[in-house]
């Protein structure tokens, strides 16, 4: 079900139908706010260089990631201020944070819809970005296999229902173009698997 009166004024709704909503809020974050986060982030976050299978071998991720609750007392302040900032676009209890940083045009992220067992049913997920504008494309699974593409513009926010993660990829392709660097900030309200997961990486 469609909650477009989560939402403050201004926002574009770019999906709203029985397969779920997605928002793109502009200027959420002013420009020199954004910018200032940004370099914070990409120079005090002990950013995690990943890596996976793919085709029997073992390659790189290409980006750098960071994890963050939001719900402990040595959260970062910057985290603490963009929730309350994202908060002003959809009203949600977030608690963890996912960053990713891409670094050039190279980096990337493949399609994929967000791990169901990680979030909380019924609330939805909040991309703030930051740095260089990089496009987002969503893709419906099944046909027509609609398709939004988004330009993820600095200080913006996306927002995808819970739903939206049942019948929709989204992800970040590699550029032909030079790009500077970008941080995308997702917020998440945990569910079981999240919550289960960070209890055992916890120290005793």
């Amino acid at each position: 079900m469609s909650q477009p009166s989560l939402f403050a004024g201004g926002s574009e709704a770019l999906l709203d139908d029985a397969s779920g909503f997605i928002v793109h809020a502009l200027d959420v974050i002013p420009a020199t706010t954004a910018a200032d986060w940004f370099a914070r982030l990409r120079d005090g976050v002990p950013w995690q260089a990943d890596r996976r299978l793919m085709y029997d071998h073992e390659v790189d991720v290409p980006r750098l990631r960071a994890e963050y609750r939001l719900d402990v007392r040595d959260t970062p302040g910057l985290l603490l201020e963009a929730a309350a900032a994202v908060r002003t676009v959809v009203d949600a209890p977030y608690d963890s944070a996912g960053l990713n940083y891409y670094r050039d045009e190279k980096d990337s992220v493949a399609p994929h819809n967000d791990k169901l067992g990680f979030i909380r049913e019924g609330e939805p997920i909040a991309l703030l970005s930051l740095g260089a504008t990089r496009r987002m494309v969503i893709r419906a699974k099944l046909p027509p296999r609609r398709v939004l593409q988004v330009d993820m513009v600095p200080g913006s926010v996306l927002v995808m229902s819970y739903a939206t993660q049942l019948h929709y990829d989204h992800g970040i392709p590699k550029q032909t173009t030079a790009s500077g660097p970008r941080i995308s900030v997702a917020l998440r309200v945990r569910g079981p698997d999240g919550v289960n997961r960070r209890k055992s990486q916890s120290p005793a």
